[in-house]
């Protein structure tokens, strides 16, 4: 079973973690207070609700779900209480676990053949207070959240800067553009600096971190994939 991530500061040159308890979540899969916030839809079922209600449809406890997925008993229960938003890199686990597309959680969407985010409707999915994003170094914002079925999960992230580089290891794949700003991405050993423009793809079943890069906020363009449920 993966122990739940811990935070450290590395030196000036980072490694990729050795084993799976060292395993970090990254900037697409750390976890967020709901405090200050409203549930997902609003007024309608939450993250968590819906995450709760699939597991009592599977006929699992709480138990089979740290089982089968890792993550503890309290985080789940915290999940399903809607009192945290789970990391991304949880929502897949979760999405395995309980045979369902991670974005399910996220919003299950509407059935039609396109949906459109304009600017001003974008929807957080992770918004920290100062001190919180001071210390995870990130917010994001969904642009899909209202198409059903879909194979991607397209985010904007805004990265502050932080000296702490925590590595994350989960099925699928990321691919990242630089809007503003710069960004350090490390995949294994390779780390490299992005600027407005760079892009990268990686496979994150390697372990993997993003990080702002500069002094100054970095915005990017996240897409994740983690193939079907």
């Amino acid at each position: 079973m993966k122990k739940e991530k811990t935070k450290r500061k590395t030196s000036t040159r980072s490694s990729p973690a050795k084993s799976s308890a060292a395993r970090h979540d990254d900037l697409l899969t750390d976890q967020a207070s709901l405090t200050g916030m409203e549930a997902i839809e609003g007024g309608k079922e939450s993250l968590g609700d819906r995450i709760r209600r699939v597991r009592e449809l599977r006929g699992l406890t709480i138990q089979d779900l740290t089982s089968r997925t890792g993550i503890s008993i309290d985080t789940l229960g915290r999940i399903e209480a809607s009192k945290v938003i789970p990391a991304l890199g949880q929502l897949v686990r979760l999405g395995k676990a309980l045979d369902m597309k991670m974005g399910y959680f996220i919003s299950p969407g509407i059935d039609k053949p396109m949906t459109v985010v304009h600017k001003h409707e974008r929807r957080p999915v992770s918004r920290y207070g100062e001190a919180k994003s001071m210390l995870y170094g990130y917010s994001y914002e969904s642009l899909a959240p209202d198409k059903a079925d879909r194979l991607m999960e397209p985010f904007i992230v805004t990265l502050v800067p932080t000296d702490i580089e925590e590595f994350s290891t989960h099925t699928g794949q990321e691919f990242l553009y630089v809007l503003e700003g710069e960004a350090k991405v490390q995949v294994g050993e390779h780390a490299d600096l992005l600027k407005p423009g760079d892009a990268a793809y990686y496979d994150s079943s390697q372990p993997h971190f993003v990080r702002c890069a500069g002094t100054t906020p970095a915005k990017v363009l996240a897409v994740l994939y983690t193939g079907s449920a």
